[in-house]
Order: C-alpha cells, then structure tokens, then sequence
C-alpha cells in the first residue's frame, strides 16, 4: 500500500530535503524538530528551494504552493500519530537515535515503519530499542536528496521483508532508485566505498602537496567526478564525516577509516562545511542548520 503520510524528524538540510521531495510527489508530510524556530527554518528552506526550482523551468508556481500545501510543522513526536511511516534523519549519535525511536514507535499508526536516514549507524542497534524491531530499517538518502537518485535501503537483524517492500516502493514512489544491502553493514555501500577516497583527499591538502583548489580541480578532471572532493565534504558536512568515519574506524577496525587530524580541528572550530558557511571553502551567507 503507497505511503499517503510521512513523518520527518529533523529539519535540517537533509530533512527539510526529504520533506520536499516528497510534497513534490504528492505525499501528506509532517516536519518535526524540537523548537518551532527550527521547524520554521527548514520549511523556510524548503519553500526556497521550491522557488529556486520556479526560477530555473523545473517546476510551475501552482506546483510550488501545491507542495508548501501538503507540508505541516510539528515540534513533538507524538504528533506522529497519522502516519504510516516515520524517517529519521538527525544527528548521528546513537543513543539520540534509540531514545527517538522509541518514542516514536509509542506515536505511528500500527504497521507503520520506522526508517533511518542514518549514514553509518547500527539499525539493529537503533531497532533494540523499540517493542518491533521488525518495521524498523535503514532509509539512506543522499545530499541533496532533491536531486540525487540513490537511495540505500539497509535492513536490520530483525527487520521483517514487508518492511524492506514498503521502503522500496516508497523510494520508487519519490521517482529514486533504490539499491537494497543483503545485510546490514557500517555505512552500506557507498559511505563505506567513498570514505577512503574522501579522507586521502583530506590528507593530500593537508600535506601541503596541493591547495584545495587544485585537490579538487584534479580529481573532476581526472576521474570525471562532478564535484571534488574537498568540496563534496563541505557539503556533506565535516561532522557529519567524521562521525561516519569513528564509527567505520570502531566496527571494522582499520586504519583507512582513521579521521584525519584536520577534520578533528575544523570541527572542534565550527568550520563543518556549507550549513556553517566556512569548511575548506567559504560559503557567505550560508550558514544553517545540519
């Protein structure tokens, strides 16, 4: 049965995006986040980004107001309660994440699923604290969600098939691809795979062997890649890396997935990218939430 109402806990960049997309596919959405201020940014956010795609012919003005229509706010997680189906997309601290889950299991309709747009987080872990680890599963989608047609489907220990369907046919629904893991592992597939690329961009600028400019410059031409990958961080956000990184570097224990020095400096110093305005670029005028 389609998803008619999706819950989003978090306002964020990435939150605010799924949001979006999904009010763009015709889809009911909540956008919950803990102060109204925060919720107000992120529809704040999304409005603007609808706007951005009036300006550039991608999408008409009725579509615009259609999508801003099926969007609500809400600042608590028992306003989940008409909802089939709950994602998660906060920040990567696990026990943030269990004690949420386990609220939210309280508030969803029967049967609803609960997903995780974690990046690198243990499902089966977040699933422990919930009564039906079953409807609990990995929904990972990639920045700007919007845009980018992936998304990563990654089940638990226990999650039960009819969830991972629902989940696939909802990622079909907002017009993704999905791919789904065979089981789970740290990070799924495409974090794993690019971490390592990510962290020796990283370690090449920091060895002073180019600027960040020609890091970057080199690795579009070279490899064809669409955007560097010092960039790529700044998008991604350098705490959300390094989370992704201490828990790839604790579960699988290697040193490939060691956080480089610097990114532990830049985000002890608040530069994490795009949404603070300043990472290995500056971004004026940027600065917002995660």
């Amino acid at each position: 049965m389609p998803v008619k109402h999706l819950f989003v806990v978090g306002a964020g960049r990435m939150g605010a995006g799924i949001a979006q997309l999904a009010a763009q596919r015709g889809i009911q959405v909540t956008l919950m986040d803990v102060t109204k201020d925060l919720v107000r940014a992120g529809v704040e956010r999304t409005a603007k980004s609808l706007q951005g795609r009036v300006d550039k012919g991608k999408l008409t003005a009725e579509d615009r107001e259609a999508a801003l229509s099926r969007i609500s706010a809400a600042t608590r997680l028992s306003d989940a309660s008409p909802c089939d189906f709950a994602l998660e997309a906060i920040v990567e601290d696990i026990g943030v994440k269990r004690k949420v889950f386990g609220e939210l299991e309280e508030a969803v309709a029967d049967g609803a699923v609960l997903a995780s747009n974690t990046t690198a987080l243990s499902i089966s872990e977040i699933a422990a604290s919930t009564r039906c680890p079953e409807r609990v599963i990995g929904m990972h989608f990639f920045n700007p969600p919007v845009v980018m047609k992936l998304v990563e489907i990654i089940p638990g220990m226990a999650t039960s098939s009819r969830t991972v369907e629902t989940t696939r046919e909802l990622a079909a629904d907002l017009g993704k691809d999905p791919v789904v893991t065979n089981f789970e592992s740290p990070a799924g597939i495409v974090s794993r795979v690019l971490s390592g690329l990510l962290n020796e961009a990283v370690l090449v600028y920091e060895a002073g062997v180019a600027s960040a400019e020609d890091v970057d410059k080199a690795m579009k031409l070279g490899t064809n890649m669409p955007m560097g990958p010092l960039a790529l961080l700044d998008l991604i956000g350098l705490d959300v890396h390094m989370a992704k990184m201490e828990t790839l570097h604790r579960e699988l224990g290697d040193a490939r997935y060691r956080t480089p020095y610097l990114v532990r400096k830049m985000v002890k110093a608040g530069h994490l990218g795009v949404k603070s305005g300043k990472g290995f670029y500056d971004y004026p005028g940027s600065a917002g939430g995660p």
